[in-house]
């Protein structure tokens, strides 16, 4: 029999809570890890990915062996890494003679391998090499706009899961309502090929227009790359289906003698009760009551006036 292990402490209560499933899921985390060998490339695309996700990312610097995404019994390091960080997307880097430059880019579903795309990194630009006003640079915690330009991207399987995996990656957390200055930066994704796309960053700078809505211009900040995809694994169609289950809300309870109807709406029947006036105390202030006593006590007067005078002639 396996040993169920619980939270003793407060602290680790809450951070059961925290990776508890939720109907509003907040934004995911990324894993950044590093493969037996790599490249100075590689080395500084995995950096940089993880600065431009700093608030969001956990990175390990050490080396990992038992990690082979595309082989069996390769993916039992990187599940524990996974559950470990509480984090649902993982980058791993490695490079060899057959795959040089070769970034794994996969998401996890309850901890568990869920899809894989793997591409190679060529011309590859890091953002020291971009010159451009600092002031520019985009501050961390904003969200980016994902841009991607071709019809591949709709149409071809292989660049539309690409896609999706890019969009989870870097859009952060899912709000309704954003303000236009917290939005400072692009992600650019270009079609070249069935096969490649030009990856870039770029900084938004307002400009005056006007009107209301400021002119927009784009200025590279970096890192920019071509991804060359090599191997992709798609999410086994029932996993898919568990995944994008929705959680329904609450049902509303039955609202009782209430009607819909198409012409007049919503229409209730209200009931009330019977009201027995005459069983009904009246407040002592009501002018009624006073006037009342007055008069008793005018009565009662009179009446003791007449009784004292009856006496006194007698």
């Amino acid at each position: 029999m396996l040993e169920i292990k619980t939270a003793k402490t407060r602290r680790g209560k809450r951070e059961l809570e925290k990776r508890a499933p939720k109907l509003i899921e907040s934004g995911k985390k990324t894993l950044v890890l590093h493969g037996t060998k790599t490249s100075a490339v590689l080395n500084a695309v995995l950096t940089q990915i993880y600065h431009l996700k700093k608030e969001s990312a956990v990175k390990y610097s050490r080396k990992n062996e038992n990690i082979n995404p595309f082989e069996a019994g390769g993916e039992t390091s990187l599940e524990f890494f996974s559950l470990k960080t509480d984090c649902s997307i993982f980058l791993y880097g490695s490079h060899s003679k057959k795959r040089p430059n070769n970034l794994v880019i996969g998401r996890t579903y309850d901890h568990h391998v869920y899809d894989l795309v793997e591409v190679g990194i060529e011309n590859f630009n890091g953002m020291e090499s971009f010159t451009y006003d600092k002031k520019l640079a985009p501050k961390e915690g904003t969200k980016p706009f994902m841009v991607f330009i071709g019809e591949g991207f709709e149409t071809m399987v292989n660049l539309k899961h690409l896609k999706e995996v890019l969009v989870d990656l870097f859009r952060g957390e899912v709000v309704e309502n954003l303000n236009l200055a917290g939005v400072d930066r692009a992600y650019i994704c270009t079609a070249l090929s069935p096969t490649k796309v030009f990856f870039t960053h770029c900084a938004l700078r307002l400009k005056k227009s006007g009107s209301v809505v400021p002119r927009m211009e784009l200025v590279e900040v970096g890192p920019s790359m071509d991804m060359v995809i090599r191997r992709t694994r798609p999410p086994n169609e029932s996993v898919r289906k568990e995944a994008m289950r929705a959680s329904r809300d609450k049902p509303k309870k039955k609202e009782k003698n209430v009607k819909k109807d198409p012409m007049d709406g919503k229409i209730g029947n209200v009931y009330i009760p019977d009201q027995k006036i005459g069983e009904m105390a009246l407040p002592n202030k009501s002018k009624g009551v006073k006037r009342e006593r007055r008069e008793a006590k005018r009565k009662s007067g009179s009446d003791e006036h007449a009784s004292k005078k009856k006496k006194e002639d007698s």
